[in-house]
């Protein structure tokens, strides 16, 4: 059966947010649990404890990424290519730091030296907070439009530099970024490490669940009033092939509200950040609400970023300099052939990622206790 095409790149728009937040759920309690490291686990004992919880799991949950990143080069080159040209030195900054993490975890318990080990717990906590950072500042990048352009034969010119891309509004989309992730770790804490770890790892969650809840609707209120968003006003037929030239695009302050005045059902997203946000940091101190604090985290996470994805739509990379150079999932997409087959490939091998996903996170169940690391201290990480 041939699916139309508008139809395609629509179902690639929503698949590859499904996998930008599949990626921010798993890997990001991991990320979030490193960038605590130094600072929860008091001996290093504790600090074993706080690595076991993700250590088993890292590469499976880093997979979401590499696929986020495989299907953006096949769904969208256009956005790949102009991504990875303008923000090479970033991404070349993530990856540096993604590199510090299987080496930490593997090698970090192998010497029994303080200095050998306090150097991997800092090295892994670089690996967790340097993407948390990169990445929502990225985000807070494509809201204010990153400043490339295309010429007439479609070849693109990216005027910016990585300091351009420090600028106080991306840095405040950054932290927000670190504090989410730090949030979500803290409560799979809350949930597999010693109780005594446990206790301190609730103080820390409420305490970052808040602090994004106010950084959230701090940065709403700017994109609301100071941050000029972008809007179609003639767009070509979107069954045609990829020429990001033939639209019409508006540039100024507001815009990027439009979506929610014409589809209210889209504030569903930034009220499903906020009170995700808000419940985590209010929800009683109860045991039983441990598991319950962890989906509020993950909800948080998918509303935030959902807010992020309903106020661009249906833009995926905005131009600052060039407005009609704006890339959108109708004007940067794949072939029908393309997008067809890649939706196949998804629909036979999702069920089985997730199916195998959900057996490990079942045999790993139960706590890691201070207790398990000494009795089996050459056998954990």
């Amino acid at each position: 059966m041939i699916i139309d095409y508008t139809i395609l790149k629509l179902i690639w728009w929503i698949l590859i947010g499904v996998l930008l937040i599949g990626f921010a759920f798993f890997d990001g309690f991991d990320m979030g649990t490193a960038t605590l490291l130094p600072f929860l686990g008091k001996t290093d004992a504790e600090r074993r404890v706080i690595i076991n919880t993700v250590a088993p799991t890292w590469e499976g949950n880093q997979v979401w990424l590499v696929t986020a990143g495989g299907a953006m080069f096949a769904a969208w080159p256009l956005v790949y290519a102009a991504a990875f040209s303008g923000l090479y030195w970033a991404f070349l900054l993530v990856l540096f730091a993604l590199f510090l993490r299987p080496v930490g975890f593997d090698y970090r318990s192998k010497l029994d030296n303080q200095y050998w080990r306090t150097s991997w717990d800092w090295a892994l906590f670089a690996g967790g907070v340097i993407p948390s950072l990169v990445f929502g500042i990225a985000f807070g990048n494509l809201l204010l439009g990153l400043p490339f352009s295309y010429d007439n034969e479609m070849h693109s010119t990216y005027t910016g530099s990585f300091f351009d891309l420090l600028n106080p509004f991306a840095l405040l989309c950054g932290l927000i970024s670190v504090l989410m992730l730090v949030t979500h770790g803290a409560a799979y804490l809350r949930i597999k490490a010693d109780p005594s770890i446990a206790v301190r790892a609730e103080k820390i969650m409420r305490l970052t669940a808040f602090s994004t809840l106010l950084l959230f609707l701090l940065a709403g209120a700017w994109i609301s009033m100071l941050i000029p968003g972008f809007v179609i006003t003639q767009m070509p037929p979107t069954d045609a092939a990829a020429m990001p030239l033939l639209k019409h695009v508006a540039k100024g302050p507001g815009l990027w509200l439009t979506n929610y005045r014409l589809y209210p059902w889209m504030m569903v997203a930034p009220l499903l950040g906020c009170m995700g946000a808000l419940l985590t940091s209010l929800l009683p101190t109860r045991k039983a609400y441990a598991p319950t604090t962890f989906i509020l985290t993950g909800l948080m996470i998918a509303g935030i970023i959902l807010t992020a994805g309903f106020s661009m739509f249906p833009f995926v990379m905005p131009s600052s300099i060039s407005p009609t150079s704006s890339l959108t999932l109708w004007d940067s997409t794949s072939s029908q052939l393309t997008l067809q087959i890649m939706l196949i490939a998804v629909i036979v091998f999702l069920p089985i990622v997730l199916l195998y996903t959900s057996w490990v996170y079942r045999v790993i169940r139960g706590r890691v206790t201070i207790e398990q690391i000494n009795e089996n201290p050459h056998t954990t990480y």
